[in-house]
């Protein structure tokens, strides 16, 4: 009897571990995290801006914290403030549906006309998000706006470049530039999963203040949509790679952001979305 595996087991054959089915696990699970957070999100979005405008009850958009939310008199702003918030929520379930690949391949009628209306739509959360930074002044400081600014710009960028790819039917370009621009969409959503995330690994700030501009909002301010963009762009060298080395830095690189996905999106569920909304509902039902 080999005492040794007695005690320790038998010896693990690391070799025979395949890094591009690890790394498939991996974005699946970072699929299915990133999925709840979007419907979460949506809902939030629904209870905090909608409840007010179904129920005529516009003053209850300011129960929490805005930059500016609703004004009263203010019909330009804001109509603009919700041309920015219904595209967030609807291309919370319609960005997610198009990165779907049974959606993809079963239903690629709905995909085309999904891609469509994503598309518009975030053109139109971008350019409404500009108008409501630099022009309604809907901004906590100028400096801690660039990112997020750069964040818009580049929005339409991408899904110029994700269209043009797509009428020439050049798919493997298309389908790279329509995730860099649903990531670049979803950057404010990220921004609140690593603001919470590094909240919750610091039990409070730590290099942020009041305005968003101290170093960490900066850094996230930008790492928000670049470092997203860039874990796919390593997803997609390590998928064209044979070297078995790239594709076990790619994977761990690619499990630590999905454990950061998860983290940030149960932060922002508990710290975040589900109290906000519950002084929504109560302030509704007479309690509050």
């Amino acid at each position: 009897m080999n005492v040794r595996n007695a005690f320790f087991g038998p010896d693990i054959n690391y070799r025979s571990f395949d890094p591009d089915k690890i790394l498939k696990t991996t974005v699946t699970i970072w699929f299915a995290a990133a999925l709840l957070g979007q419907l979460v999100f949506a809902i939030y979005v629904f209870v905090r801006y909608g409840l007010p405008v179904v129920s005529d009850e516009y003053q209850h958009i300011n129960l929490s914290t805005n930059i500016t939310g609703y004004v009263e008199n203010d019909l330009s702003g804001n109509v603009m403030l919700y041309a920015h918030l219904i595209p967030a929520a609807l291309m919370s379930f319609g960005g997610m549906l198009q990165l779907w690949p049974a959606a993809r391949s079963r239903w690629p009628e709905l995909h085309r006309w999904n891609g469509r209306m994503f598309m518009l739509l975030a053109v139109l959360g971008s350019l409404s998000g500009l108008y409501l930074t630099w022009l309604r002044g809907s901004r906590l400081s100028d400096l801690g706006s660039i990112g997020i600014s750069l964040n818009g710009v580049l929005i339409i960028v991408a899904v110029i470049m994700a269209w043009r790819y797509a009428l020439t039917k050049n798919m493997a370009l298309h389908k790279r530039c329509a995730i860099h621009a649903f990531f670049l969409v979803n950057g404010v959503w990220t921004f609140r999963l690593m603001l919470m995330g590094w909240y919750l690994a610091n039990q409070g700030p730590n290099g942020n203040n009041g305005t968003l501009d101290g170093p960490m909002d900066l850094f996230f301010s930008f790492a928000c949509y670049l470092l997203p963009m860039l874990i796919a762009e390593l997803v997609f060298w390590a998928q064209r790679n044979r070297s078995q080395t790239v594709k076990w830095w790619v994977t761990g690189v690619t499990v630590a952001g999905c454990a950061a996905t998860i983290v940030g999106v149960f932060a922002n569920i508990f710290m975040s979305w589900i109290p906000r909304m519950a002084k929504s509902i109560a302030a509704f039902s007479g309690v509050a």
